[in-house]
């Protein structure tokens, strides 16, 4: 990986975001997929709801508030997904959203586009989310619509074209730009994929090759050093990593790295500030421990655990072991 050419268009990019934070208040555009939102903005002419949680992504022509959903073509899940049903998301979806919009994107086209989507009252969709969960037994709560779904049995067809208003359009132009420059550099494709974009970030500190793939055999590890090593990376902003759906499977896969790497970054500035490395030996029994004291302590109280997901904080890191390797 030529290292000096992947900063210099890392810098590059955190300008392209430093636009869009002063032109229209988003300051992290590369998180959760808000690229993305911003491209279906784009296409339907809609503005942006600074933020990336607690709130709606956009106000429509007409200033109400909009839900935006997407999945692109190179998903492996062909639907859009609400990790939430509850109560709280039923009542807004029918009280405060005017419209639900569920987007594809064809992400093999350079730039990516979005060639259909469907737009649907939020009334329609709180509705469907309250019949249709009834029936819907699984811990997390979590529900997958299809286009099938939405033609079917919510009666509503695809849209394929757009508004002839496109706010964000130049901008986005040179993100993605930046980001095929970014992926030659690096020889790592998808990079707005996942957190795969924070992961070369912290991998150039390393002298880590990022893992290209997502999920499966191949996509089974993050990074890999000089020597072939594999790695598991956790990102943050917080300095509290997460940790989800760590099964017996995952924690015997955990088991085989070389070492975690666990990264803080500075995400308005697109660049790391810490790294820790952490023997697997060490920390996946005590994720282990911590996930049974979770259980334990939600059975006290009467309530499943609803999904086997942990978080290490910074004050953690003594205990595990934590060897600091970095600091900005």
């Amino acid at each position: 990986m030529a290292t000096d050419a992947v900063r210099h268009l890392l810098v590059k990019l955190q300008h392209v975001q430093n636009e869009f934070a002063r032109m229209y208040g988003v300051t992290d555009i590369f998180s959760n997929s808000k690229i993305f939102e911003i491209l279906i903005a784009d296409h339907l002419g809609f503005e942006l709801i600074p933020g990336h949680s607690g709130s709606c992504d956009a106000k429509d022509e007409l200033g109400r508030d909009v839900e935006i959903k997407h999945f692109k073509e190179s998903s492996s899940n062909h639907s859009w997904t609400f990790n939430d049903f509850s109560d709280n998301t039923i009542d807004k979806l029918q009280s405060k959203v005017a419209s639900v919009v569920f987007a594809h994107v064809d992400d093999g086209a350079s730039p990516p586009i979005v060639d259909w989507y469907y737009r649907v009252p939020g009334t329609s969709v709180g509705k469907y989310l309250a019949d249709a969960t009834k029936r819907i037994r699984n811990m997390r709560k979590m529900i997958n619509i299809s286009p099938r779904q939405i033609e079917s049995l919510m009666h509503f067809e695809r849209t394929v074209d757009g508004s002839n208003r496109h706010p964000y359009r130049d901008l986005l132009a040179k993100v993605f730009l930046v980001i095929k420059k970014l992926e030659l550099e690096s020889d790592v494709s998808n990079l707005l994929t996942s957190s795969k974009l924070w992961e070369l970030v912290v991998a150039i500190e390393l002298d880590h090759k990022v893992n290209s793939e997502q999920g499966g055999r191949t996509g089974a590890f993050d990074a890999e050093d000089l020597q072939g090593n594999l790695y598991e990376y956790k990102v943050s902003s917080t300095r509290a990593w997460n940790f989800q759906d760590i099964s017996d499977q995952v924690l015997t896969k955990y088991l085989e790295r070389e070492h975690f790497v666990l990264a803080v970054v500075d995400k308005p500035g697109l660049k790391t500030t810490e790294i820790y490395l952490v023997e697997p030996d060490r920390l996946v029994p005590h994720l282990k421990r911590k996930l049974e004291a979770r259980r334990v302590k939600l059975k006290n109280k009467g309530l499943p655990l609803r999904r086997n997901q942990v978080s290490l904080s910074a004050g953690e890191l003594s205990l595990v072991g934590a060897n600091k390797v970095f600091s900005d």
